[in-house]
């Protein structure tokens, strides 16, 4: 007869192991602070409370050239440059993005704090699950959610719209030029068109499988970086009659008509605002980037602060190659983009358009980039019953591994946005102006909650922390949006008409009061918040560490 002992002694050695794998999940599930499980994810999102349902195949690098993506500041920068200019002049250009990317940067590090113990595809929107008590979690995740959602839809909107701009603004430049004036003049109903069709790009591109969307995105950021600086070596080499370095850092103007230079100046905050944001667009990606929770926060500030970098430089670039005159020459230029005409300044219609393409290229990248994370925001939002027929916008393609139905929705929305541009030129920037104010606010009531509740709700740390200085920077981040979401919801002139009032404030009013009387209607009584379950608290030291999930 053969003997037993062999069987016996396998059989033992796969007991002992499971009985140690299950220890060990046991101490990482009621260890504090939470621990960063580096190579399970699926456990650490099941600790959460959701089940893996899509592929994790973003790396280290893959996410970082994501985060530096979707803040684009090549593409971006240079879509908004006139305004800063125009209202305060070219030192108010420089100064305000040095202080306003100081001040996203103590932003981001508190969004990065909060989305290191939570990383989930519902980014800062999930988070308020666990810094609010129980009974008002509803109400404000409702909030914010819809905040968070139309705040990315705004912005995916507007960056299509622009890439639109800048495509049209080059077919200008290249067509033939006489009497002050080119003979081809972009209408606004081509605009919208190229938009759309940029939008077409976009989701196609999103309903890509996520290993194949990890190896596309990893050429964006070194694309980024590479053709920012190498445009500022052309221009600066190019342009042949430079301004002073006094005139680029210290020239302040009030083109608002408020009668103040300081006012003006703050007014210049709209170009960094509207570029630097969306932090949390990295951890909408949570739920396909490996060790999320340390990746996650590291991808955010490293790409707020070669951003913020980035953006100075360009600036400063910017400021020398204006013109004396530069209020008629570069911003009433007639290619109807003032980055445009500094370009064509340097190196005429074939080097311009060059810059020009690299600067649309990026803008492509940040545009689907952003796409990408307001897609994977609809896919949580959506799975916690919070959209009309969310099944459908929940549900991960079998094919892709992807929610595509959720990329599509948000592509049809931002398409429709796009569409009030054929009525209304200042209807459309004032919906796009909702950008930056929406996720801003988004994120700074996650922060307030955090703050008030802290003595009611137990907050369990992730690998990231500020320590000591979490609370203060909390309170800076809250001030400082507070204070300059007034700015963006101000007239950016003087005396206010029709055509130059800032209706974003009427806007942002009506989207309020149509979120809450929906919740009032009837949204009260079936969404409740993220739908899970706080599994760390429900497993005892002696019970199975499976997750346990809501029926709801």
């Amino acid at each position: 007869m053969d003997d037993p002992s062999p069987v016996y002694e396998r059989r033992s050695t796969e007991k002992k192991a499971s009985e140690v794998d299950e220890s060990i999940a046991r101490i990482a599930i009621s260890s504090q602070p939470m621990a960063s499980i580096q190579d399970d994810d699926e456990r650490l999102l099941a600790r959460i409370g959701y089940k893996q349902e899509l592929r994790r195949e973003f790396t280290k690098w893959s996410t970082v050239s994501y985060a530096i993506s979707i803040l684009g500041v090549l593409g971006s920068q240079p879509a908004t440059y006139g305004i800063p200019i125009s209202l305060g002049g070219p030192a108010t250009a420089v100064w305000a993005w040095f202080i306003g990317s100081i001040m996203a940067y103590v932003i981001a590090s508190c969004v990065a704090e909060l989305v290191s113990a939570y990383p989930t595809a519902g980014g800062m929107y999930f988070v308020t699950k666990h810094v609010v008590p129980q009974e008002h979690v509803a109400i404000w995740a409702w909030v914010i959610g819809w905040c968070n959602f139309l705040g990315q839809a705004t912005g995916v909107a507007s960056l299509a719209y622009t890439i639109g701009q800048m495509i049209l603004a080059g077919a200008s430049m290249n067509s033939q030029y006489s009497d002050g004036s080119y003979a081809y003049s972009p209408k606004p109903y081509q605009t919208v068109l190229v938009a759309l069709f940029t939008l077409l790009i976009f989701g196609i591109v999103c309903s890509l499988t996520t290993r194949a969307l990890h190896r596309i995105i990893l050429v964006f950021a070194p694309i980024n970086v590479l053709a920012t600086i190498g445009i500022c070596i052309a221009l600066l080499v190019l342009t042949p009659d430079k301004r002073s370095a006094t005139f680029v850092f210290t020239e302040v103007t009030d083109g608002s008509g408020w009668g103040s230079k300081g006012f003006s100046f703050l007014l210049g905050f709209l170009n960094v605002a509207w570029v630097m944001t969306d932090y949390d667009g990295t951890t909408h990606m949570s739920e396909e980037t490996h060790d999320a929770a340390i990746r996650g926060p590291l991808a955010i500030r490293l790409a707020v602060f070669v951003s913020g970098v980035l953006g100075f430089i360009l600036n400063i670039t910017f400021g020398f190659c204006l013109t004396e005159n530069y209020m008629e020459d570069i911003v009433g230029s007639p290619t109807g983009l003032p980055v445009a005409q500094i370009f064509l300044n340097a190196g005429g219609r074939t080097g311009g358009s060059a810059m020009l393409f690299f600067v649309i290229l990026v803008q492509f990248f940040t545009g689907a980039s952003a796409l990408l994370a307001n897609a994977r925001m609809t896919y949580a939002f959506a799975r916690d019953e919070a959209l009309p027929f969310s099944s459908v916008w929940s549900k991960v393609n079998s094919v892709t591994g992807t929610p595509v139905n959720a990329v599509w929705l948000v592509t049809i929305f931002c398409g429709c946005l796009n569409l009030i541009g054929l009525g209304s030129t200042e209807t459309i920037y004032a919906i796009f102006n909702l950008c930056a104010p929406c996720l801003d606010l988004s994120y700074i009531a996650v922060l307030f909650a955090h703050l008030v509740y802290s003595g009611r709700v137990q907050f369990i740390e992730g690998p990231f922390t500020l320590g000591k200085f979490s609370k203060p920077m909390n309170v800076l981040a809250i001030s400082w949006v507070l204070f300059i979401s007034v700015v963006l919801f101000f007239p950016t002139t003087r005396t206010i008409t029709e055509t130059n009032m800032n209706y974003a404030i009427v806007v942002a009013a009506f989207v309020g009061l149509f979120s809450l009387s929906w919740w009032l209607a009837g949204a009260r009584k079936k969404y409740t918040g993220p739908r899970t379950q706080d599994i760390m608290k429900l497993i005892g030291p002696d019970e199975p560490v499976e997750p346990v999930y809501d029926d709801v």
